[in-house]
């Protein structure tokens, strides 16, 4: 009986071998004649050929197969440059970031001119009298991204300062770490700040040198009331404005996908209008502020999916501040206590009290809501893992991805922690460029310095992780945040922990691959796959392919999203 099979498995393969070729499918667009990085597997793996259709990726493969399967309206010769997915932004806050595009720039070089208190001053006065229109609706004269570690006094600006700017409107200056702040006398009146005034719970009013009076510089919850008085006053027009210009932002750095990862209702309700009116060109995922918004997320919950390129993904806690402005929460002292600390001071919790943070936790959970939580220091990062075991008790184990955001100084022992209950670390590796020698001779000394964002440290354990910018902390900028992953070069040179370094594509698959896992979204993103969306982005040069040094120097091209060019360079 078995030879009598033979004849008919020949007769079998001879059908299947003259079996006709696929139809060939009509298609928008085909990319050949460059690197084509899918970012799929453990190694990078190349593309001959892309071939999109109705903003979804219709097959990758080779040249030749392209041709025989698909009959696209345009070929695109990409003449030597990189196709790659599109960038993910694991943590930023795409709102603020329209603020800071329209605000004073304040940066220090390479990103600005603020490099003295004089140089703030006069970046000031020169944006009020550019930006009249937004003086007069805001009511304020603002800007953001003054770094203290950078200015040649090596402090902050006083209120005094901010007063030559003007006495009559108030002026607001954001550290550019987004955790303190500086306010011109105006302001401080208009906040209600007086030497009477004690601080609030989770922040701090510095006062005069010898007495009460405040002297303009902000810390933590301090800083974010008033932040929340000046959004408050504009209106839909300023706030649409304010959105579309971080979306713009992003768009030239390559980003596909966007977060606003501190989001108030206020900022929900501008994307939702702008996503309802057609005005998103990207994906933007909003994060609500818990301890603030728990309200609004009772009421309007997550979506796994996308309304117009937005959802409400999950939510937000926020443990500690700042490492560079030393508020982040460590379990050690800093180097350099600030000006009136004594020398075991370690920073401290946004939120004191243990309970009110087990209970937003635990709500996060019942609810099954994502949750990202900001951990800066290793204190924080131990009140986040006890809080997430105890919650994870209560409400079972199921895959909820909890992110820890920064996780920049967490120990070894924490990472075995992490692992275990499945929590992500999204690190900011940009740290050992911006601040790393600040860190190494200020903040933690050169121990602690080169650990911060241990990549290499998870990585060896098998965990997946993410990498951000965290703008308007940091430009949008994902070549920097290559960059910096890779090289972890400070600004005078030093090497912020060559032990923690990473290759081109690991630091690839932190803002492509894991970040779209990271939102649960590795089923339409991250990778360059048939099926998936035709996110896209086109960089002048491959990074797995030039000298590790000169990442930072490769250029976005063009930026891609769902087949349709929402960014090209000119």
């Amino acid at each position: 009986m078995k030879y009598r099979i033979l004849p008919t498995l020949a007769l079998l393969l001879t059908v299947v071998g003259c079996a006709p070729d696929p139809p060939i499918q009509s298609a928008d667009t085909l990319y050949f004649g460059g690197p084509i990085l899918t970012m799929e597997g453990d190694t990078a793996r190349y593309a001959e050929a892309l071939v999109v259709k109705e903003g979804r990726i219709l097959f990758v493969g080779s040249m030749e197969e392209a041709n025989k399967r698909t009959n696209p309206k345009s070929r695109v010769d990409l003449a030597g440059r990189a196709l790659l997915p599109g960038f993910i932004d694991a943590h930023g806050h795409v709102f603020s970031s329209g603020i800071q595009k329209m605000g004073a720039n304040l940066l220090p070089p390479p990103d600005g001119e603020g490099t003295r208190v004089a140089s703030i001053i006069d970046i000031l006065n020169e944006w009020r009298k550019r930006d009249t229109k937004v003086v007069a609706r805001s009511g304020w004269i603002f800007g953001f991204g003054y770094d203290d570690s950078q200015l040649a006094e090596r402090r902050h600006p006083t209120a005094t300062e901010l007063d030559r700017v003007s006495t009559d409107v108030p002026v607001l200056i954001i550290h550019q770490s987004g955790h303190l702040a500086v306010m011109n006398h105006k302001g401080l009146e208009l906040a209600g700040y007086t030497a009477e005034t004690p601080d609030p719970p989770g922040g701090v009013i510095r006062r005069e040198v010898g007495g009460r009076k405040p002297n303009g510089v902000l810390e933590e919850m301090a800083f974010y009331g008033a932040v929340f008085k000046l959004l408050g006053s504009l209106d839909r027009e300023a706030n649409n404005r304010i959105a579309a210009a971080g979306i713009e932002a992003y768009t030239q750095f390559g980003f596909t996908t966007a977060q606003e990862g501190r989001g108030s209702k206020a900022a929900a309700e501008t994307f939702a209008a702008l996503a309802r009116n057609g005005k998103l060109t990207i994906d933007v995922a909003i994060y609500p502020d818990l301890q603030a918004e728990s309200s609004f997320m009772l009421e309007h919950g997550v979506s796994q999916t996308y309304d117009n390129h937005f959802r409400v993904a999950g939510v937000k806690l926020t443990f500690d501040g700042s490492p560079q402005g030393k508020t982040a929460w460590l379990s050690q002292p800093y180097l350099v206590p600030p000006p009136g600390q004594p020398a075991t001071y370690t920073g401290y919790p946004a939120m004191p009290n243990e309970d009110d943070r087990q209970e937003l936790v635990d709500l996060a959970f019942k609810n099954n809501w994502q949750l990202l939580t900001h951990c800066n220091g290793d204190a924080a990062a131990d009140a986040l893992l006890d809080a997430v075991a105890r919650a994870e008790a209560r409400f079972g184990k199921a895959d909820r991805r909890p992110v820890m955001i920064h996780a920049q100084t967490v120990r070894e022992d924490q990472l075995d922690r992490m692992k275990g209950l499945g929590i992500v670390p999204s690190f900011f590796s940009m740290h050992t460029f911006y601040w790393g020698d600040w860190h190494r001779d200020e903040t933690l000394g050169r121990e602690r310095a080169y650990r911060i964002s241990p990549t290499q440290s998870a990585l060896k354990r098998g965990m997946r992780f993410t990498e951000h910018h965290d703008a308007p902390v940091a430009l949008p900028s994902a070549i920097m945040i290559l960059h910096t992953t890779v090289n972890r070069t400070s600004r005078s040179g030093d090497l912020i922990g060559s032990e923690q370094r990473v290759s081109p594509f690991i630091a690839l698959k932190s803002i492509t691959e894991w970040a779209a896992w990271q939102y649960f979204e590795e089923q339409t993103k991250g990778t360059l796959t048939a099926g998936k969306l035709a996110d896209l982005v086109i960089l002048d040069k491959d990074p797995t392919a030039v000298e590790p040094a000169s990442i930072k120097d490769i250029r976005i091209l063009e930026t891609i999203k769902e087949g349709r060019t929402v960014y090209q360079a000119l």
